[in-house]
């Protein structure tokens, strides 16, 4: 009989980490210090876990996933929202920390199929760089909207030196991107693919890369519910509710928006005709502007399949 893998379920804060094998009825607390961290390490060995499961905390997961993926441990970061819903389904309403360890370890041993994820250091590299090139952005948009509402001189003036220097880094940031995808031939071989399609640009093929990897390796569907692009049915009985899209990757989705806003309206001829021919329909703007987020997707999707770049552009499925 093969054995059965042990689970451990970690609770990440800043400062420190809780575990708990739930099969075993063990528990440990260690600081985020390279000593605790090794000392999780040697307890996780010691207790023979094959799986380690850890919410997205911000970041602060990602040291305590390179020091397990290190010593040999499968790592699997899951939505902190699925856990807090399998919480409540459960009826467990109390939340602490330990408490929130011992939950994750039951999330896991509920669903252990799902493979854990592959660890790609280049890819992460590019992660942390475009999540810092969006809060850049974020950043400038922040202060370009304080400029416009007519500040005092002095504030003026201080809001144009600030976006000066935003500009500046950005710049920096993106470079850095660049160069990243460019010494890598996958990843630049992808980059050229998603720049291909009219109305895209280099750093939305980054922000594909970094947040969006399983694209050319999943199906369409699979492909536009990892997005949040996927309507879902809302019908009990004989009520037919409206569907909704639910889930998905919000930053990338966000990341996505604007890009998509233009190919549908201006630059992709394509994306232009399935989204005048929505709102002829009389579906509203943003409905049809999912609707070609959903629709190129599925495009990314094939020609990344495909390795083919936009022209001759391939057929997507609806």
């Amino acid at each position: 009989m093969p054995q059965k893998t042990r689970f451990v379920g970690l609770d990440v804060a800043k400062s420190k980490v809780d575990a708990c094998i739930r099969s075993e009825g063990l528990r440990l607390s260690a600081p985020s210090t390279p000593e605790g961290r090794a000392g999780l390490v040697a307890w996780v060995r010691a207790n023979r876990v094959g799986r380690a499961v850890m919410e997205a905390s911000g970041g602060y997961e990602r040291g305590w996933a390179e020091a397990l993926r290190a010593a040999g441990v499968e790592v699997r970061i899951v939505d902190p929202k699925r856990v807090r819903h399998f919480a409540k389904a459960a009826g467990r309403l109390a939340k602490n920390d330990p408490i929130d360890a011992d939950t994750i370890a039951w999330f896991a041993e509920a669903f252990p199929d799902r493979e854990a994820q592959p660890h790609d250091p280049a890819r992460d590299e590019i992660d942390r760089l475009v999540a810092a090139r969006t809060a850049l952005k974020d950043a400038e948009d922040r202060i370009k909207q304080q400029g416009e509402h007519r500040p005092p001189a002095v504030v003026a003036k201080a809001l144009a030196a600030i976006a000066k220097t935003i500009r500046a880094e950005l710049r920096k940031v993106e470079g850095a991107i660049a160069a990243k995808i460019k010494a890598n031939p996958g990843f630049a071989r992808r980059a050229e693919i998603i720049a291909s399609v009219p109305g895209l640009a280099a750093q939305t093929a980054a922000g594909v890369i970094a947040w969006l990897p399983e694209l050319g390796h999943v199906t369409n569907q699979a492909a536009a519910a990892l997005i949040g692009a996927a309507p879902y049915d809302d019908d009990s009985g004989g009520r037919k509710g409206q569907r909704h899209i639910k889930g998905g990757r919000r930053k990338l989705r966000n990341l996505l928006y604007m890009p998509v806003m233009g190919a549908a309206t201006r630059h992709n001829p394509m994306l232009k005709a399935h989204y005048q021919r929505l709102r002829a329909r009389g579906k509203e703007a943003k409905v049809a502007l999912i609707a070609c987020m959903r629709k190129l997707i599925v495009i990314l999707n094939t020609m990344l399949a495909r390795d083919q770049t936009w022209n001759p552009p391939v057929r997507a499925a609806r």
